[in-house]
């Protein structure tokens, strides 16, 4: 069963929260998740790696560099699940 936009918000802005030591509640949806303190580019290909293992699904490249905000995440995670039960 496909995880609703939601539950996919609330892992992933977990997982940023972690993996950047920020507060959850102070990541809303369409933060420029790049003006973050500590988000250099190792940091987010751990989080996309995380995020990947959470959903064992595989963003494509393109993808992972167009990602700004938690809510483009989310985006592209659900459109790479929807693509992948197909």
């Amino acid at each position: 069963m496909t995880p609703s936009a939601s539950e996919v918000r609330s892992t992933v802005t977990g997982i940023v929260a972690r993996e950047l030591g920020t507060p959850a509640e102070t990541i809303t949806p369409d933060l420029d998740l790049r003006t973050l303190q500590g988000a250099d580019s190792m940091k987010v290909l751990v989080m996309i790696s995380r995020i990947e293992r959470t959903y064992d699904i595989e963003i494509e490249d393109e993808d992972v560099f167009s990602l700004a905000s938690v809510n483009d995440v989310v985006r592209v995670v659900l459109a790479t699940l929807a693509a992948t039960t197909v």
